[in-house]
């Protein structure tokens, strides 16, 4: 069994900020995976799905972010559910926005709710970190992280949780390299090639004074 976190804020002024792009992430592998309709539990709301044949319990935590690890270590303890099997769906100011990279362990790094999480699991569950962009001055953190995405940035959030989602059995499967390259290859698909023209010996049939072709 394993536990997939998704961290956001549950206030519906929050809803569509940068800080709540796990939640988003969540929901949308529970809605493509037709997860169970999710309900009020471990201090969150909870919905329950098949990844890879493996069970998946899907948790927002309805702690507010600060706090989420109350949330998220109760439901690890109850269902007997190792760090290395929880994975953690966050924003990171660290990454370009739209990027996205898996890490087992390490530090907050600032992230409050990775903070929480790490005070009640420690540290070494997996990360779905979800690039939003530092904005460039440290005063303006705050601000970045708690206003919603913007009309521009929606045009790769929207494909990018698509892909998040198409690639969430490999994670289940507990192949993050190939969960990184999936959603690599669906965000940026290579553009068909178009097929070679057929080469011809020297010019072709025609006049050879106007170059007319009959």
């Amino acid at each position: 069994m394993l536990l997939f976190v998704g961290l956001g804020n549950p206030d519906p002024d929050y809803e569509n900020n940068r800080h709540n792009v796990g939640f988003m992430a969540v929901d949308e592998i529970a809605d493509r995976h037709g997860f169970s309709v999710a309900r009020a539990r471990f201090q969150g709301l909870i919905a329950e799905g098949r990844l890879a044949g493996e069970k998946v319990i899907a948790l927002k935590p309805t702690t507010f972010m600060n706090e989420s690890g109350r949330s998220a270590g109760e439901a690890a303890r109850y269902l007997k559910i190792p760090p290395e099997d929880i994975v953690v769906f966050h924003d990171e100011l660290d990454l370009p926005a739209g990027k996205v990279r898996v890490k087992k362990g390490g530090g907050h790094a600032g992230h409050n709710g990775l903070r929480s999480l790490d005070q009640h699991l420690g540290k070494d569950y997996w990360r779905v970190r979800i690039g939003i962009g530092h904005p460039g001055d440290k005063a303006k953190v705050t601000g970045h992280v708690l206003k919603d995405f913007s009309k521009a940035e929606q045009k790769w959030l929207e494909p990018l949780l698509a892909a998040i989602a198409d690639a969430a059995p490999l994670l289940a499967a507990g192949d993050q390299s190939g969960f990184m390259s999936k959603v690599t290859v669906l965000v940026n698909p290579k553009p068909e090639k178009k097929p070679a023209r057929p080469e011809t010996n020297g010019a072709p049939e025609g006049d050879s004074k106007t170059g007319d072709i009959k």
